[in-house]
């Protein structure tokens, strides 16, 4: 019986992610959904509670696996003695964002349901929330140097915001294109150089 319920949750999910990438969640049809399963509307809803609770187990694993290693990166560094902290300046970003590309490329379906798809669920900010943990971090590293003694000018959030949603846009055009892992790797550090220094020469003022 154990078998025959995973059987049907896993043919509810996998008819859910084809309707989902086709159609986003606003579009996606429910009814679709439960006849490409080959379930009854009934036997869905032994499952989940609706549709957005369909979708979120689909993206929520990868939602939190990307969210946490990024968090797990920004504290790593935050934590570092702040005279060690302009040498490490990027290190952790770039172990990051090759561990993120490399997890992109081995859940593409599942992580491009969660960035371009998710527009009326909770999900739909999901970019954005992670640009304003950028941007605390960058701030809150602009303290550093200014206690280190480095001529750094006030920047103002908002124009560090848009710098911050350029750079992840970018990063994010690989589950967009379905880049290949090596194509991605090679354009993601490209990206990552060209703002870095942006980021350095307006430290310098």
């Amino acid at each position: 019986m154990e078998t025959k319920s995973n059987a049907t949750l896993e043919n509810i999910q996998q008819a859910a992610l084809v309707e989902f990438l086709d159609k986003g969640f606003l579009g996606a049809s429910l009814r679709q959904i439960v006849k490409n399963a080959g379930v009854t509307t009934g036997a869905f809803y032994g499952y989940f509670s609706s549709k957005e609770a369909l979708f979120a187990s689909i993206v929520e694993p990868h939602a939190a696996a990307l969210m946490g290693r990024f968090m797990q990166a920004q504290t790593s560094f935050a934590e570092l003695p702040e005279a060690e902290q302009p040498s490490h300046m990027g290190l952790e970003s770039s172990s990051y964002i090759h561990w993120m590309v490399d997890y992109i490329c081995s859940h593409s379906e599942p992580v491009k349901l969660l960035l371009t798809k998710a527009e009326g669920t909770s999900y739909e900010h999901f970019v954005h929330n992670m640009v304003e943990v950028e941007v605390d971090s960058t701030l809150q590293y602009m303290e550093v140097l200014r206690h280190l003694g480095r001529p750094v000018p006030q920047l103002d959030r908002a124009l560090c915001h848009i710098a911050a949603s350029g750079m992840f846009s970018g990063i994010f055009e690989v589950v967009v294109h379905d880049m290949p892992r090596d194509t991605a790797l090679r354009y993601v550090d490209q990206l990552r150089d060209f703002y870095t220094a942006g980021w350095l020469k307006w430290m310098e003022g």
